[in-house]
């Protein structure tokens, strides 16, 4: 049997970036060009990936490590024991799965828990061509998940200064996370159209001064965006000619083809 060659892209940017919203227009795209299959984590403590795709969470991964502190069944190890809950929690769709972490941790230790964590995230990635990884302000809860090695980081900034200048310091601090990122991309979301200059400056500096983040795009302000979610009614069913869904395809299209 052949091991699929796993490729992590991880979300970050401060809140409000459109992190989530980026995520399943990329998870839209991997599915409709065949890229699959798909792992999509939910890292967002404030976790609604699901609802943008119209899906029901019954358990996080978040509760599996409330439970793991607990007894554990008689002949289980607790790595056996995480590693069943865990594929329990998998929301199995076509093409791709939904992880969802849930909340962070309360008061007490969950070292022990998080290392079982990882190391049946290591194996469970073993079984997807690609991860997404849906991240909240921070990234700890990659180096949680044992994703030490990040194929591309998207980073998301809304279109304003401290969006931008919230972009340019993620850049700099993967390194003392110690992950090893071989790509990095600006996204800047939810942009007026025509973009204003100010708005161009403030992106050009920040590209001139963090380290290796260079402009992946712009996609505009999308009221087709909004309506869809108001609807209820998932995002990968959106149509392909609205400008937005566009204007991040092409941008994957130029991300993926280098």
């Amino acid at each position: 049997m052949v091991r699929i060659m796993t490729k992590v892209i991880a979300l970050a940017g401060k809140g409000g970036t459109g992190k989530t919203t980026t995520s399943t227009l990329l998870l839209k795209y991997l599915l409709e060009k065949k890229m699959t299959p798909v792992l999509v984590v939910d890292a967002d403590a404030n976790a609604n990936l699901n609802e943008l795709l119209d899906l029901e969470v019954n358990t996080t991964l978040g509760q599996i490590r409330k439970e793991i502190k607990g007894d554990i069944p008689a002949g289980m190890s607790r790595d056996q024991f995480m590693e069943m809950k865990i594929h329990q929690a998998l929301i199995e769709e076509s093409g791709f799965d939904l992880l969802v972490m849930g909340q962070p941790d309360g008061p007490g230790c969950y070292c022990a828990a998080n290392q079982y964590l990882a190391m049946t995230m290591d194996k469970l990635a073993e079984n997807y061509a690609w991860i997404i990884v849906d991240n909240e302000a921070g990234m700890e809860h990659l180096s949680r998940m044992n994703l030490q090695t990040i194929d591309h980081l998207l980073i998301l900034s809304d279109p304003s200064a401290r969006g931008i200048m919230t972009a340019r310091r993620i850049a700099d601090i993967t390194g003392p996370l110690q992950l090893d990122v071989k790509a990095r991309h600006l996204i800047v979301n939810r942009a007026p159209d025509p973009v204003p200059p100010a708005l161009l400056t403030k992106i050009d500096q920040a590209v001139a001064e963090a380290a290796d983040m260079p402009l992946a795009g712009i996609i505009s302000a999308s009221d087709d965006l909004v309506n869809q979610e108001l609807c209820g009614d998932s995002y990968l069913k959106l149509r392909d000619d609205i400008p937005a869904v566009q204007q991040a395809f092409a941008i994957f299209d130029e991300i993926f083809s280098a």
